[in-house]
């Protein structure tokens, strides 16, 4: 099982401290923000354009202090870490960036990118859980060792990871800010039926998770009261009857059912049916 070593996770830490301390021997390059393409492994879907605008604005007072990480290939290079501030440079218009080459392998790259995006606060709960699950079933990772790698406990892995059983519908709501990782927590292995209802209200009436809990338990209790409802005495009744005259029954707290194993059994129900008609 592949880990990254020392090499490449140093590197870009400090590329994005702004040191330049245990750098390839080339160091910092201006490269033609024309030949990089974007990370093909970025987890993070969604860039907020004023988030971008302001660095935008900083870069152009200040310059770029941090440089990208690259890595080379045949049509050019590939990002690895920078994102918005190479979408900052472009929004300003210039044709180069301040970079660092790395030389590592595309398997490198999306193991990085998904550890490094993970340990982002501006990810979202969904958007990490899939970087996770990716983690598991590119590198096979364990939950313990995801855990140690993004500095996170064992149980928020866990966690996170059975969101991602939850409806479509859970998952845009929580990308949304609508529901927290702790209301998506409580709806697992409900009904979905029950999950709409639940997020409804949530959503209506700001309920935060200790509300959701007993808003769940008040759903879920009617149905179970139902459930354990004792049989109609009237219903025992009729069904005694029926078996006195050689029927065999069966009862629930909403049917009777008769069954005849023989044209016998079938020929007395015919003679009961025909006394009450």
């Amino acid at each position: 099982m592949k880990r990254l070593g020392r090499g490449l996770s140093s590197i870009l830490e400090d590329a994005e401290a702004g040191y330049l301390k245990d750098l390839p021997s080339r160091g910092v390059e201006e490269i033609e923000v024309s030949k990089i393409k974007p990370n093909p492994f970025q987890p993070r879907k969604e860039f907020k354009k004023e988030a971008i605008k302001e660095l935008a604005d900083s870069i152009q007072k200040y310059g770029l202090l941090q440089p990208v990480v690259l890595i080379k290939d045949k049509e050019g290079y590939i990002l690895v870490a920078g994102e918005r501030r190479l979408r900052a440079v472009k929004l300003l218009g210039e044709n180069v960036i301040k970079a660092i080459v790395v030389n590592y392998s595309k398997d490198d790259l999306r193991e990085y990118a998904l550890i490094e995006n993970i340990q982002r606060e501006d990810l979202n709960p969904v958007e990490v859980a899939y970087s996770l699950q990716s983690l598991i079933d590119e590198h096979g990772y364990t939950h313990e060792e995801l855990a140690n790698a993004i500095s996170k406990s064992r149980s928020y892995v866990t966690n996170l990871l059975r969101i991602l059983n939850l409806p479509e519908f859970v998952h845009e709501k929580i990308k949304q800010g609508i529901l927290s990782v702790g209301h998506a927590k409580v709806l697992i292995g409900l009904d979905e039926e029950i999950i709409k209802e639940v997020v409804e209200k949530i959503e209506k009436n700001s309920l935060n998770v200790r509300d959701t809990e007993k808003l769940i338990q008040r759903l879920k209790k009617p149905k179970q009261e139902k459930e354990d409802a004792p049989i109609d005495k009237t219903v025992v009744d009729i069904a005694d009857k029926l078996k006195k005259i050689g029927l065999k029954v069966e009862i629930n707290k909403d049917s009777i059912k008769i069954k005849f194993k023989n044209n016998k059994d079938l020929k007395k129900l015919e003679k009961l049916l025909s006394v009450i008609s």
